[in-house]
Parts: structure tokens; sequence; C-alpha cells
């Protein structure tokens, strides 16, 4: 993700911010143009119009008019929607709530809460997928190949709805909102990570390799570095949940979880390849460059390159590796657990090369 700063006053933001208090300005993402920018009423503003549903300039293009997705009223969206033009239909939902298809019931304060958390994570992935110039087919216009989200709510004498992707559509369990549930799963499990962010990043993995793999004619090169998909799915969940992962998964996965299934695989590799692009998008944007301890090491010039245009996967993990040692250094400085508690083994790496080419800008 990177740096954003208000266009009014110089204030460094956060990707999630609505609202910057050291200029008094509303705030609002454009996807069009990846700006957080400012907001001011234009001229021509009606004193009734409500600060998240009238009309908006955007410092950082004055000449248009825009409007907040009307999920703004719940407090979980601040990106925007242009103005259309005259006589052409409004659009209500942003670039990324367009893609919900079930939302949990607002009128419980304690779905409102855990759907907020839900959709900043769900903004960052759709932020990340649109730098990486991936499609991202709108299902109610495209149903057998398009996305959408369901967020899904256990009901009273139900079984909890589970994780996952099916077809297109990824469901998520809104319990996975909560870190001390979200916690206890990842101890149960025996995960080093589980987030709300993670699991979005995994489960448009498998979205991705229909679109990209199955439907994209590259199952035979996905086969011959990830293993044949043809196995018994159910099969071998159930032997990953029986008898764990081998002895060797270090050696071949990036995760436990990962040696379960080729999908399984291919959709951890997924997950953690847009970690690496998002964070050292991120380090960059704040100008971060890590030098590596020793005389004949030239500092990594982290800010210098942006990784969406990196070419290889091999100058991708060469700018990565630094910056997890220096992660994880600070965090054992405050006492906390490694930012980054993962190993990536040659194996794991030509995976994540494998990805890598399956970017439009890499092909």
């Amino acid at each position: 993700m990177r740096l954003f700063t208000c266009q009014s006053c110089g204030a460094r933001l956060y990707f999630e911010n609505r609202y910057c208090h050291s200029c008094d300005h509303w705030l609002g993402y454009l996807a069009d143009c990846g700006a957080l920018t400012a907001l001011r009423r234009p001229n021509d503003h009606t004193d009734d119009e409500d600060a998240y549903l009238g009309r908006w300039t955007p410092l950082v293009d004055p000449q248009r008019r825009v409007r907040f997705c009307i999920n703004a009223q719940y407090d979980a969206c601040n990106w925007l929607i242009a103005e259309p033009a005259p006589g052409e239909p409004r659009a209500l939902f942003c670039a990324a709530c367009r893609f919900n298809q079930v939302i949990p019931d607002m009128t419980d304060p304690v779905n409102l809460a855990r759907w907020r958390k839900i959709e900043s994570a769900k903004h960052w992935l759709i932020y990340t997928l649109e730098q990486l110039g991936l499609t991202l087919p709108d299902r109610r216009e495209n149903p057998t190949h398009g996305l959408a989200f369901q967020f899904l709510a256990t009901l009273p004498g139900e079984p909890p709805p589970l994780t996952g992707h099916s077809a297109g559509v990824i469901t998520l369990n809104i319990e996975e909102a909560e870190d001390t549930i979200r916690e206890q799963q990842r101890a149960a499990l025996g995960e080093p990570y589980r987030t709300l962010l993670g699991h979005f990043r995994h489960e448009i993995g498998h979205f991705y390799w229909d679109l990209l793999v199955r439907d994209g004619g590259r199952l035979e090169a996905f086969r011959a570095v990830f293993g044949d998909e043809r196995a018994d799915y159910g099969a071998a969940l159930e032997r990953h949940y029986a008898q764990g992962a081998p002895p060797d998964w270090r050696t071949h996965y990036i995760s436990a979880y990962a040696s379960a299934h080729p999908w399984e695989d291919f959709a951890e590799s997924w997950a953690h390849y847009l970690h690496i692009i998002d964070t050292l998008e991120t380090a960059g944007s704040y100008g971060l460059a890590v030098r590596p301890p020793g005389p004949d090491l030239e500092p990594t010039p982290v800010a210098e390159t942006n990784p969406y245009q990196i070419p290889t996967i091999g100058a991708l993990i060469q700018r990565w590796l630094p910056l997890t040692f220096a992660m994880n250094s600070l965090a054992r400085s405050l006492g906390q657990a490694d930012l980054y508690p993962f190993i990536l083994s040659p194996a794991v790496i030509g995976k994540l090369g494998f990805i890598h080419g399956l970017m439009p800008r890499h092909q």
C-alpha cells in the first residue's frame, strides 16, 4: 500500500482514513486514479445534502464531481463514485462494494462491527488486485466467471458458515473478524499467521486459479510446479486433517496447509505473493532501504523500484528477504512474535515465480 498525504495540508494518511483532523477535510479514495483525496463541496451543493450522500469535489481533480459509496453511511467504506453524466444511471456501490452479494444484518451492532473490519480488509485486497492489473469480472455481469462475496453470520440452530470459495463466490464467516476467535482457530490449526486480509488473499487465489490457470490454458505448466490437481480433493483434506503435513513440508511448501492439495498450495502461494507485493509497495512508499550487515553487501533499494514492475521473481525476493529480517528484528525488539514467520525455500520461490508470471505485466 502506498503512502497517502492530504492534498489540503500535507498530513500523512492511512488508506482507511475518512477525515483529516489536521485541516478538517473529508477524505475519499478514487480508485480510477489510485488517490486518497481531500474533498470540498462544489459551489452548487445544497445545505441539506448529507456528508456521505451528497456531491463532492476531489482536490486531486477539482473538475470532477463525486459521491461516496452508499456503504459509507455505515462507516464501512471511504471509496468514491464518479457523478454520472446527465441521463446516465447513478451507481450506488464503489469498485470494491459492487462485488458484495450477501452482507449480514446491519441492525445487529455485533454484525455491523464485524462487517466494518471485513470491508477494511476486502478494500485492501481490491486495491492490490487493481494495482496488479488483474481483471475483476462482476458476477452480476458475468454469472459464470464473475466474482462475488458473501459475508455470513451464524444463525440460531444452524451450523456456522464455512469460509471458502466456490465457482467465483467467496464466503466468509464474519466471526473471523473477532481477534479472539481467529486466534483460537490459528492455534488449533497450528498456523503461524491468520488474518482477515490473509483469508481474502487465499480465497481470491482459488478464484484466479479458475480464471488464469484452468481457463487460461496453463494446466500443464501448473501441474509441473504444483502437482496434479485431479487428485481427490475431499480425500486429500481428510488425510491432511487426520495426519498433518509431512515432516519436510517446509522444503516444498509455504505453509503446512499448502501440502494438503495442489489447489491449496496454489492459493497459499498466491496469498503469499500478494503479501510480498503489497508490503514492498508500502516500504517503498515510505522510502525504506535495508542495509544488510556485512562489508561487501550493498543497501537493498526497496524504495527505488515499484514492486509491480519488477520483472523476475528473483529480483523481487532479493528485495524482500532483507526487509523481512529487519521486520522480524524490529518485532523482537518490541517483545513480539516475528511479523514474518515463513521460510522461502527454492521450491516455494519457484511457485511464487509461476504466480509472478501470471500477472498481466509479466506476460
